[in-house]
């Protein structure tokens, strides 16, 4: 029995290195149906791969149309942002007009914590499809949880491109203060 057990788990581990290295090598996201169909399990089984995958430091992000793994040559830097839900179109559209990408949206709640969901908008087309499912679903932004202050994790081929993006935020009057509350200057954070 403990054999089988080990086995298993090498099969598991080598399935998760193939992930890896499918994605590494698309030119396109992958979808979790195909992930699973190529390697023979269900999607389910793709689905907590990749969840492992992500606490193992893999920056695998999850796409409307499919799986992409994010290149670590890549600049990322978060914005603390505050404007209305009308302007949020504004807001995506200086981001990705400019060469960034939006991963995602949190929010920092003194009571809650951190909420975060994942975005991962490219273009101007991602920008419509995000506000149709807010207003189909019903739904609101998470922005809203903290009176319309926000932050985004945006990345781009460069820091200069995210030095842009940022300049733009703020003379739009986009970029927020931080508070004595916040555990860290999120702006100051930029890697390549």
């Amino acid at each position: 029995m403990e054999n089988r057990g080990w086995s298993s788990r090498m099969k598991a581990a080598e399935r998760r290195g193939a992930i890896i290295e499918k994605l590494k090598n698309s030119a396109e996201p992958l979808s979790g149906a195909a992930l699973a169909q190529e390697l023979g399990v269900s999607r389910q089984v793709i689905v907590q791969d990749i969840s492992i995958l992500r606490a193992q430091g893999n920056e695998v992000l999850s796409t409307n149309r499919g799986y992409v793994l994010q290149h670590s040559e890549e600049a990322s830097r978060v914005f603390k942002v505050i404007h209305t839900e009308e302007e949020i179109r504004k807001e995506f559209s200086i981001i990705v007009d400019c060469g960034g990408r939006i991963r995602d949206e949190f929010v920092y709640h003194k009571v809650y914590g951190t909420m975060r969901g994942e975005l991962n908008i490219r273009s101007r087309l991602d920008i419509e499809k995000y506000l149709t499912q807010i207003q189909e679903g019903q739904s609101r932004p998470l922005m809203r949880a903290t009176s319309g202050y926000h932050y985004h994790t945006v990345t781009a081929e460069s820091r200069e491109i995210l030095d842009m993006i940022q300049n733009k935020l703020e003379e739009c009057g986009f970029l927020a203060p931080l508070q004595d509350y916040e555990p860290v200057n999120f702006r100051s954070q930029s890697s390549v």
